[in-house]
């Protein structure tokens, strides 16, 4: 089964027309035919409505199987660790039980920053993005390649390049983003935090 975390706003579905790509990507790959999405603002459940910011959990395959909506507040993250893993998260699957082990190893740190072969990649639920004065950058080999990092890097507010473990220290942030997360978000910290 996959997964599809869609950002809600003020009531406006985001980027809506890009899950849906991801949707018949993803079924394209695995033989099957993606699931027509509901409306997605018309279900949202009445305690909800108020929110800024809903958190909208598609699960689906063959057919969607579960829409669950809630409140969302982006995760406190003062420190990520270096774990080094060999995995392949190309599509957003629902089971995140690998995910979920390599958090596990975050020690007294916040989340994790996944390294494969001594390369950046990204953490247990972002893609990331690292700052340097004013330019800002994506690794080049991320695990999955997240809506809101392939919109940054459409609107050329990012770039992609290659960043190594080594490469760390030429950057002063690290962003976090997601389709819930934007760099003006802030969810982010001092290159420095990284452990």
């Amino acid at each position: 089964m996959f997964l599809e975390t869609i950002c809600i706003k003020n009531g406006i579905v985001q980027e809506i027309e890009a899950h849906r790509e991801r949707m018949r990507q993803t079924a394209l790959h695995f033989g099957f035919s993606a699931p027509e999405l509901p409306d997605l603002s018309a279900r949202i459940p009445p305690e909800l409505v108020e929110s800024n910011k809903i958190k909208c959990s598609v699960v689906y395959h063959k057919e969607i199987i579960s829409v669950k909506y809630s409140d969302y507040r982006p995760k406190t993250i003062n420190s990520l660790k270096l774990v080094e893993a060999d995995l392949d998260y190309s599509f957003k699957y629902s089971d995140r039980a690998t995910l979920n082990a390599l958090l596990q190893e975050r020690g007294d740190c916040d989340e994790v920053l996944i390294v494969k072969n001594n390369c950046i990649t990204d953490t247990s639920f972002s893609n990331v993005v690292f700052r340097k004065e004013n330019d800002f950058f994506t690794p080049n080999t991320y695990l999955l390649n997240g809506i809101k990092r392939q919109k940054l890097l459409r609107e050329k507010r990012i770039r992609e390049r290659p960043i190594t473990v080594n490469d760390l220290h030429h950057f002063d942030k690290i962003y976090l983003i997601n389709a819930m997360l934007d760099i003006e978000d802030g969810v982010g910290l001092s290159v420095e935090k990284i452990l």
